[in-house]
């Protein structure tokens, strides 16, 4: 199993001095992956979670890292695909992979927060068959000299982008959900699933399984699908997996490889200490590298 971490996108330690010193760190220590993920809104009421008070863009915070670094696999888990066409998130991501020498994996979800979908003019009606189209018009534009594409819910004129990604025939594409219907379209036309933030990990071989199986029956070798889970990382008491203390934590990041995981990022986003805009970024600085050099890969 592979691991990464998250990048510093959220809250008082989201600087650009810490993009660039953890990503480096992040690579020189030996850690496979940076990953970002995406928030446009939050609610005035009720507060959320600090950690989607301050975000910066996933895909900005990506290309800026991906100029600071070399070997780094550089991850989005995930953009919200209702809120940007995929034309324009096509160029986006091909734009990057040139740009990091082929590093990119993209993650697609549907969304779930009622503000940005009415901000961004979205619907969440039908966003099942939204996603399958999206991916196939993605598709298109990365791999096909002339692209096209007339769907229900978009449409390509027959057209050229370019320049391609330098991955062929284009990024891995990762997709979220966790309902049973979007863990099956993950195993049927994506490059793998990735779990969310509040995935319970104690069930998280059920939810690979359905993937899996999915994949079989789409005639793809299942042991090729990718399975990335976001690993929130809770230092101190013993709670959830991924909690206590640092042998706990990597005793559970073994734990989730037997379970069908292949890659692993620790995400220290969701720790208030660090991922809320109100504390000193200093501080919060100081226990994220602590943290980033603990759990350094074997």
């Amino acid at each position: 199993m592979e691991i990464g971490f998250g990048a510093p996108v959220s809250g008082a330690w989201a600087t650009p001095a810490n993009l660039a010193a953890f990503a480096t760190s992040a690579e020189s220590l030996g850690y496979s992956s940076l990953w970002t993920f995406h928030r446009l809104l939050t609610p005035e009421a009720p507060l959320m979670d600090p950690v989607y008070r301050s975000v910066l863009d996933p895909l900005m915070a990506l290309s800026y890292m991906a100029a600071r670094t070399e070997r780094i696999r550089l991850g989005v888990a995930l953009v919200n695909l209702p809120f940007v066409s995929p034309t324009y998130l096509a160029k986006q991501a091909a734009s990057l992979d040139v740009l990091s020498a082929g590093r990119l994996d993209l993650g697609l979800g549907a969304g779930w927060q009622q503000e940005e979908f009415a901000a961004t003019g979205a619907t969440m009606a039908r966003r099942g068959a939204r996603t399958t189209e999206y991916v196939s018009v993605l598709r298109t534009l990365w791999a096909d000299d002339v692209s096209s594409f007339d769907g229900e819910f978009y449409t390509v004129p027959r057209s050229r982008m370019n320049p391609k990604p330098v991955q062929r025939p284009g990024p891995p594409v990762l997709l979220g959900g966790v309902v049973p219907a979007a863990l099956a379209r993950a195993g049927r036309i994506a490059d793998g699933w990735m779990s969310r933030s509040a995935t319970n990990l104690d069930a998280i071989a059920d939810q690979i399984a359905v993937v899996r199986a999915a994949a079989t029956a789409a005639g793809k070798d299942p042991a090729r699908v990718r399975i990335v889970c976001r690993g929130v990382v809770r230092p101190g008491e013993r709670g959830p997996r991924l909690s206590g203390s640092i042998a706990q934590i990597k005793a559970d990041a073994e734990w989730l490889a037997s379970q069908g995981v292949t890659e692993l990022f620790y995400d220290l986003n969701w720790d208030p200490r660090i991922g809320d805009p109100d504390v000193s970024p200093k501080a919060a600085t100081e226990r994220a590298q602590e943290l980033l050099e603990a759990l350094k890969p074997s």
